[in-house]
C-alpha cells in the first residue's frame, strides 16, 4: 500500500490547494457532523469506468422497438415486476440485497471526465478548481484506526479517459494528508480458493475482495476503479467502434455482465456473513448511460440523459426500485435523481450531515451536497 497522486492533463498551479483546510473548516466537529451512533460507517464504492447501458443491464425495455431494447432479454428477479437484462442472472436471484436508482441523470458535457467527476464528488468542477472526493471528505472528518488508511483507491488512479483534466479522485483542497492510497498488487493469498472463485479470478473480483479485507481492517472509505481507461481493452463504453474502442454489446454478454454479476454479488454475500454489510455501503454506478438508440454499428454511445446505480447496506432497503426511466429509458419517467442527491445519500449513510460546511481556502463555506439524501432509499 503506498500514496501518491494521480496525474491530470492540468498543472498543479491550476488547483487551489492547501495541506489543511482553513480554520473555520478545522472548527467543524465530528458532533456536528455525525448522525449519533452511526461513526463507525464505512464504504466501497463500485466505479464503473465506461459507462454502462442502463437498458443492457439494471433497467431493461423488453417493450420497446428492437433498435432500443437491444439483444438482451429481461429476465424476472425474486421480487415481482423488477426485472434485470439476461447478463445478471446471480443478481437477479440476489436482489433483496441491494437497491435500484433508474433515474439517475446530470446535464452536463457527455464525456467521462465531468461524470466521474459528479459521482465521485456531488459536484462539477469549474474554473480550474476541484472539489475533494467522498473518501478525502470522510478522512476528513470521521474518527480513524491508527492502523488503517482512511481512503484508498484499488487497484490505481483512473488514467486517460479522453479529456486531460481531473476525474474526481483526489483531496484536492483538503490536503495531502486526505489523498488516497494505492494498492496495485494484492495478497489475498489468506483466503480460500472458493471465496476467490465467488468473486472471480480477475482484476475487477480481486479489487473487490481486497476491498473487503480493507474494510474488515477499519479502512472508511474504498473506491474500486473498474477499469482505469476506456482505451484498447473491453470496458462498458460499448461504442462498438473497433481499434482503440473495441467493446461490444456482445461482451456484456461474454465478459463484463459475468464479471460483474459474479464479484458484486459475492461481495454483498462476503459482507452480509461477516455481518459487515449492516455497517458498510456499497453503491455501484459509472458516470453516465448509453444512448437508448443502438447506433450503426450495434452499440451505444455517451449519454447522460438517464442511467442506473446500485446502493447497499449501511440501511438501505434492498429488493426495491426508486425512479424510473421513460419508456426508451432516454430520460427520467418518475423521481428523477442528481448526482448531488447521490452524494448526499452517501454522506447520510455514513453517519454525516449532508448540510454541515466545510470552508474552502476562499473562506467559502460550502456544505457537503447540494441536495437532500434519497430518503425512499432507507424506508422501512
Amino acid at each position: 500500500m503506498h500514496t501518491s497522486h494521480p496525474s491530470s492533463g492540468l498543472s498543479r498551479r491550476d488547483f487551489l490547494r492547501t495541506g489543511s483546510l482553513s480554520a473555520g473548516a478545522a472548527a467543524l466537529s465530528l458532533s456536528g457532523a455525525n448522525a449519533a451512533g452511526r461513526e463507525d460507517r464505512q464504504c466501497i464504492f463500485l466505479m464503473l469506468v465506461g459507462g454502462p447501458s442502463q437498458i443492457d443491464t439494471w433497467d431493461p425495455k423488453p417493450d420497446a422497438p428492437s433498435n432500443v431494447r437491444g439483444p438482451f432479454s429481461a429476465i424476472a428477479t425474486r421480487v415481482p415486476g423488477i426485472r434485470l437484462a439476461e447478463p445478471f442472472p446471480i443478481m437477479a436471484r440476489s436482489i433483496e440485497q441491494f437497491a435500484i436508482v433508474r433515474s439517475l441523470h446530470h446535464s452536463a458535457a457527455p464525456i467521462h471526465e465531468t461524470g466521474h467527476q459528479l459521482v465521485q464528488t456531488g459536484r462539477l468542477f469549474r474554473g480550474g478548481i476541484e472539489q475533494p472526493h467522498y473518501g478525502a471528505v470522510v478522512s476528513h472528518l470521521a474518527s480513524q484506526p491508527s492502523n488503517a488508511h482512511p481512503f484508498v483507491v484499488l487497484p490505481g488512479p483512473i488514467g486517460h479517459t479522453g479529456v486531460s483534466v481531473s476525474h474526481g479522485q483526489t483531496a484536492a483542497w483538503l490536503g495531502t494528508q486526505h489523498e488516497p492510497s494505492y494498492c496495485s498488487q494484492f495478497d489475498l493469498s489468506g483466503e480460500s480458493a472458493a471465496l476467490r472463485d465467488r468473486y472471480g479470478r480477475n482484476r475487477f473480483g480481486e479489487a473487490c475482495l481486497q476491498a473487503r479485507r480493507l474494510i474488515e481492517q477499519g479502512t472508511r472509505f474504498v473506491t474500486v476503479n473498474m477499469f482505469d481507461t476506456v482505451f484498447n481493452e473491453i470496458t462498458w463504453d460499448c461504442h462498438a467502434d473497433g481499434g482503440s474502442l473495441p467493446a461490444t454489446l456482445d461482451d456484456y454478454r461474454d465478459t463484463l455482465g459475468p464479471m460483474f454479476d459474479r464479484a458484486f454479488t459475492a461481495l454483498l454475500e462476503d459482507l452480509r456473513q461477516r455481518g459487515l454489510l449492516s455497517s458498510t455501503l456499497v453503491v455501484a454506478t459509472g458516470e453516465f448511460g448509453r444512448t437508448p438508440q443502438l447506433n450503426p454499428r450495434g452499440g451505444r454511445d455517451h449519454w447522460p440523459g438517464v442511467w442506473s446505480a446500485l446502493l447497499a447496506g449501511a440501511g438501505v432497503r434492498g429488493g426495491q426500485v426508486i425512479g424510473a426511466s421513460d419508456r426508451l429509458g432516454g430520460e427520467p419517467k418518475d423521481r428523477p435523481v442528481t448526482p448531488a442527491e447521490l452524494a448526499a445519500t452517501i454522506y447520510h449513510a455514513l453517519g454525516l450531515n449532508p448540510a454541515s460546511q466545510l470552508s474552502t481556502p476562499a473562506g467559502q463555506l460550502m456544505p457537503l451536497a447540494d441536495a437532500e439524501p434519497i430518503r425512499e432509499l432507507f424506508g422501512s
